[in-house]
């Protein structure tokens, strides 16, 4: 089993939802730590800015790629080209999801609820059976996947079913992962984030719907907070691995919600 150290020594590494907020902040701290990263979305021209954006900053190539990761066949082509391309993938973190606007949970369209289940689960696991197959058989075996839970994979938000669902599937998800790829070396772990600042939780700051029926102003923390928190999952050797982590706002109205 492979000892890589706390660096990126020129690994490969696959971040889903690249081009903003999360997957962005965490594409540049992989690529700061020396890893080549590959960035997925569904808007080539994000993408191609992200890319360069990131690779002027740390020297390190970015690649993007296009893709929908709800769509098997794009998912397919994306890691057939990564195993082209590099011969191996060392880390996958699935960040790719979307939202619906909050609805009464009577009231949400079937399309609605169908988008995210593509977006947030179905992506998830078509890039996780991707991932194996390169992990499994590459030299030396194995690597590691890190799923983007969020703080709803524990405790909903009103008005948040769809949502909230396939985030705690995510966390059931992540568990058979972890158990299925011991036999190949491969390590999977989760990041439940809580108000991390970006375009997403800017209305948090103006007010959001709380439990009570209130409408209040939560807190949010930088999003390179939880670029380093993934780096320090990436970076253990894979005889290691930090199944479950949550990285929040420590103010935000969470612990003891509702």
């Amino acid at each position: 089993m492979a000892d890589w150290g706390r660096t990126g020594d020129g690994r490969i590494a696959l971040v889903t939802g690249g081009g903003t907020g999360i997957g962005l902040a965490v594409a540049r701290g992989l690529s700061g730590e020396g890893y080549t990263v590959v960035i997925t979305g569904r808007r080539p021209a994000v993408l191609e800015k992200a890319a360069a954006e990131i690779s002027a900053e740390t020297g390190h190539p970015v690649r993007g790629m296009a893709c929908d990761v709800g769509d098997p066949l794009q998912v397919a082509a994306v890691f057939a080209e990564v195993k082209q391309e590099f011969g191996r993938l060392d880390v996958l973190v699935n960040n790719a999801g979307s939202n619906v606007s909050p609805a009464l949970l009577e009231d949400i369209p079937f399309e609605e609820w169908s988008s995210i289940l593509a977006a947030n689960l179905t992506g998830a696991f078509l890039c996780t059976q991707h991932a194996f197959k390169i992990m499994k058989d590459q030299v030396p075996r194995g690597g590691r996947i890190i799923n983007n839970g969020s703080i709803s994979a524990t405790t909903p938000r009103p008005n948040s079913a769809p949502y909230t669902a396939t985030k705690h599937a995510i966390t059931g998800l992540t568990k058979s992962t972890a158990l299925d790829g011991r036999k190949y070396d491969i390590a999977c772990g989760q990041i439940d984030i809580g108000n991390a600042a970006t375009d997403m939780t800017a209305r948090m700051s103006a007010g959001i719907l709380q439990p009570n029926g209130e409408i209040a102003s939560e807190p949010t923390m930088s999003v390179k907070h939880v670029a380093d928190a993934v780096i320090y999952m990436a970076s253990l050797p894979l005889d290691a691995n930090v199944l479950t982590m949550t990285v929040m706002a420590t103010n935000m109205p969470f612990v003891g919600r509702g």
